[in-house]
């Protein structure tokens, strides 16, 4: 790779951002840049998130030139750029220019609203559709195929749109979008195409399932044109995409034309590439020994933002009711993953606070105290704690029973319509509660996702958290002592996704192949973390582990409940 100081660019697209950083071999980032993203809402339709790959684009080349600039570093020494990002569909014409996903008149036609956000729930009708089928294709997404998948909304799109201009549409999980983008060879990922697309693991796509749904003109007698993959041509993770980037994302990056870019990870999947081959320190103490590739077994990713996605590595297939997968080859030739998941997790906990009536108070004493609204809601927790004389928040709250699923069940009901919504009084007191109820909520339905998988065959023994939830260090605490494993936090909780996107890049510079040599890059690469051990007392593990008997209860109720509502309307 020449006698310069190799450096690696990770671009990851988030659902309100896109980040650009600069790495070192040794895993030091040298420089990020963040630049917020355009999502469009409907005032009449609250399902509706959209987004732009132009207005994207431009942020992810601002951002990269701003790290360049920052660090100094040239162009010249950039070997290799990866990109992970949301599990959202867009849409382009063969020439890459953005076709409209809006409801309406313009829908087919050139223009920039052209991403439908994962978040995005108009397909319910659709997916619903496609559940009655019993194809094959249900096996790998935990039996029942959620409405935030590409199919169902690829199949909303051909309802809503005329048949020629349906005709000229390229549907692209969104990492393989800026694959595309950066290098014209629009060659699709294992990771896109098997965990959002129904491409099964050995057996491609499946013509049977593509016409009994309505969508057989994608066939293309075998090309799959509209898909991208033609006879099944697939890449694995960080394998290198085409000739590199063309002149044009070259220009428009700052970069060098056919630098190395490798094949994409969903920001989930890249969020388990940049963490979990760290090494650890407990009680101050690193870790010596270097974790092998058979250690990734027991090693559970939670990249935890707005929702929160679990995903697991294991030699062969397991399958596991309400969890998606598993999906061969997505990140590791040769190794399956399941992905479990919560629709709404950091987007539920800033969903409580703000909407409670005493916000706008819990508002004015952070600033009055120069504190985070977090922390401030700690100190309330800790004032009643001591006026109620308990040892700990889950005694505090302990005949106090909340269910977290406000935007649906990801997994493991894999029900989107499984919600509840709590009361609300007036008080700080009462926020203070409702938001570690939250918390412990949160951290019960991890227990559920843990337990399924377990119960399936997985031997998950370790939690390796990332994102935005990892710096709540009371919350990180209920997550061990709930699931009775140990939590490994990032050394920071911000950088690893955009470190698993960096990795990509590396991969593809080198040309690594194997799984071996990809798990040698992640481990030299990944900073070591901090873990929490479980911590609880006696007392505090059976109010938990009643808790959780009651969180599954309520499940069974609420589904109860809607079957006897349901059969009492026909």
């Amino acid at each position: 790779m020449g006698s310069e100081t190799p450096y690696f660019i990770g671009i990851d697209v988030g659902t309100g951002s896109a980040r650009a950083s600069l790495v070192a071999q040794n895993g030091e980032i040298k420089a990020s840049s963040t630049k917020d993203t355009i999502t469009w809402r409907d005032q009449h339709d609250h399902r509706i998130f959209e987004q732009s790959t132009n207005n994207i684009w431009e942020q992810i080349c601002t951002a990269v030139k701003e790290v360049l600039k920052e660090s100094n570093v040239p162009a010249t020494a950039v070997k290799g750029l990866g990109f992970d990002a949301t599990c959202s569909l867009a849409v382009s014409d063969f020439d890459a220019n953005p076709i409209t996903v809006t409801k309406g008149n313009g829908i087919g036609k050139n223009g920039d609203r052209n991403i439908i956000l994962w978040a995005d729930h108009r397909a319910e009708k659709e997916a619903e559709l496609i559940n009655s089928t019993g194809s094959i294709v249900l096996n790998y997404v935990g039996g029942t195929m959620s409405l935030e998948m590409e199919v169902p909304k690829i199949l909303w799109l051909k309802k809503h749109m005329d048949p020629a201009l349906f005709a000229r549409c390229q549907f692209f999980d969104l990492p393989d979008f800026f694959t595309y983008k950066a290098t014209g060879d629009s060659t699709r990922s294992y990771c896109s195409t098997t965990c959002k697309c129904s491409f099964v693991p050995d057996k491609g796509w499946q013509p049977d399932f593509f016409k009994s749904i309505g969508l057989g003109e994608l066939i293309d007698d075998g090309n799959w044109k509209q898909m991208g993959t033609a006879h099944g041509k697939v890449q694995t993770a960080g394998s290198p995409v085409g000739q590199g980037l063309s002149r044009q994302a070259a220009e428009e990056l700052g970069l060098v034309e056919g630098t190395a870019v490798g094949s994409g990870l969903i920001d989930a999947y890249a969020g388990w590439m940049g963490t979990v081959a760290a090494r650890y320190t407990e009680n101050g103490q690193l870790s010596t020994i270097l974790p092998s590739l058979d250690q990734s077994r027991h090693r559970l990713a939670a990249v935890a933002g707005t929702s929160t996605c679990h995903i697991v590595q294991s030699r062969e297939g397991v399958f596991v009711k309400g969890v998606w997968g598993p999906y061969k080859d997505a990140a590791f030739p040769g190794w399956w993953m399941n992905e479990g998941g919560q629709s709404s997790t950091g987007q539920l906990i800033d969903f409580i606070i703000t909407t409670h009536t005493a916000y706008p108070e819990l508002k004015e004493r952070a600033k009055q105290e120069g504190k985070a609204i977090h922390i401030i809601l700690l100190d309330v927790l800790e004032k009643l704690r001591h006026e109620n004389q308990v040892d700990t928040y889950t005694e505090l709250t302990k005949h106090i029973h909340f269910y977290p699923d406000f935007h649906g069940n990801r997994s493991p009901i894999a029900d989107s319509s499984n919600e509840r919504l709590p009361s609300s009084e007036s008080s700080i007191a009462d926020l203070a509660r409702k938001y570690y109820l939250t918390l412990e909520a949160i951290a019960l339905q991890t227990r559920h996702i843990v337990e399924a998988l377990n119960t399936a065959g997985h031997d998950i023994t370790s939690l390796y958290m990332s994102g935005g939830q990892a710096k709540n260090v009371v919350m990180m605490q209920l997550f061990a002592d709930t699931c009775d494993i140990p939590v490994i936090l990032p050394k920071s909780h911000s950088e690893a996704v955009v470190l698993g996107a960096a990795m990509l890049g590396r991969i593809a510079a080198e040309g690594v192949k194997v799984g071996e040599d990809m798990w040698k890059i992640m481990v030299e690469m990944t900073p070591a973390g901090t873990l929490v051990a479980p911590g609880a007392s006696s007392k505090v593990k059976k109010l938990l582990d009643a808790k959780y008997k009651i969180f599954r209860e309520t499940i069974d109720i609420q589904k109860r409940w809607r079957q006897e509502i349901e059969e009492a309307s026909r």
